[in-house]
């Protein structure tokens, strides 16, 4: 395995340290019921839920819980047969996904996708929690379904 040293001064660092994925920004949980995973999870992690929000385009209901400087994204299907229902039904519930926040979500495409990654929508849409997202096909991330994130109010 072949990696590149750089050092703090070079150039080149401080360029791929503007480009690259500020945080994990929350890892979605794909669950049959907020009603009652919200309990469950306030508990486990000792903090209230602070927003519920309907993710329409989705066809789901979200619940969040900040831990640290990452949330935890509480993901239900309100549609039968909707992506989330899909997810349990094979996989059961549990981690769905895991997102990462970026300054400039259209020049984090470019960059990835001329590293040869692949998007399941390569055109952000608005998501919930005020952000704009896509995601990157599992089969180019080791099988981990990944979401790229903005905040809306830093779109130029």
């Amino acid at each position: 395995m072949n990696c590149t040293f750089i050092s703090l001064e070079d150039e080149v660092f401080t360029q791929f340290m503007n480009r690259i994925m500020q945080k994990i920004e929350h890892i979605g949980i794909a669950v049959n019921s907020l009603e009652k995973s919200i309990p469950l999870f306030e508990q486990l992690l000792g903090t209230l839920c602070y927003k519920t929000e309907c993710v329409t385009s989705e066809n789901v209901n979200t619940a969040f819980f900040k831990t640290g400087e990452s949330k935890i994204e509480l993901i239900e299907g309100i549609v039968e047969g909707s992506i989330i229902h899909q997810f349990i039904a094979k996989k059961g519930e549990g981690i769905h996904h895991i997102a990462f926040l970026t300054e400039n979500l259209e020049e984090e495409i470019k960059r990835l996708k001329s590293l040869g990654f692949e998007f399941i929508q390569e055109i952000p849409k608005k998501g919930a929690d005020n952000k704009l997202i896509c995601f990157l096909k599992p089969k180019s991330t080791n099988g981990i379904l990944v979401e790229l994130c903005q905040e809306i109010s830093n779109q130029g």
